[in-house]
């Protein structure tokens, strides 16, 4: 049975996920975080409109703004270049459709994975730190190095993420992050 179509679709733009089914990028809303698909899996789903703190604190992403200069079309650092560094690591898992000629979708970049959300935002975290541990190593200080390191032992993405995505939950479209 052919899957249902979005009025007005006729399915030529249809992107193929890693599972090898296909979405109408259509069928993608903003407020979705997951995709329940055909092939029976849930797979996250991440637009360039949603903000960096879907994954981390503010403070955080304020931190990364402040300290990562981009070379791109995007005016600070934000999920676009979370979801390139993914895209870098994860090459066969992950799917993006740009829908920046299509003002009906809401969204210029959409990424699917063929993980869920839980385990995208650990990926997400896993890496940020890696990209930290790397930009410390470079530091002139010492007692930064060492106490970053310190509080790198005592940390566990798993942990953090079950924590943050507890502490985030939103209770309607219009509420802010944490």
């Amino acid at each position: 049975m052919t899957p249902p179509r979005d009025p007005g679709s006729d399915g030529s733009d249809d992107l193929e996920l890693p599972c090898g089914e296909t979405v109408d990028p259509h069928a993608i809303d903003l407020g979705m975080r997951e995709y329940r698909c055909p092939c029976g899996d849930v797979h996250a789903v991440v637009t360039d409109v949603h903000p960096p703190s879907r994954f981390f604190p503010e403070s955080l992403v304020a931190i990364l703004q402040e300290t990562i200069d981009t070379d791109d079309e995007f005016e600070e650092f934000g999920t676009p270049h979370l979801m390139g560094v993914v895209l870098e690591e994860f090459p066969e898992e992950v799917v993006v459709h740009d829908a920046a000629d299509d003002g009906a979708v809401g969204y210029t970049l959409l990424w699917i994975a063929d993980f869920d959300a839980r385990r995208l935002h650990e990926i997400i975290v896993e890496l940020v730190v890696e990209l930290m541990e790397h930009a410390i190593s470079h530091a002139d200080d010492d007692a930064a190095i060492t106490e970053f390191e310190s509080q790198m032992l005592e940390f566990d993405v798993s942990t953090f993420v079950e924590q943050y995505r507890r502490e985030r939950e939103f209770e309607s479209e219009y509420d802010q992050p944490i």
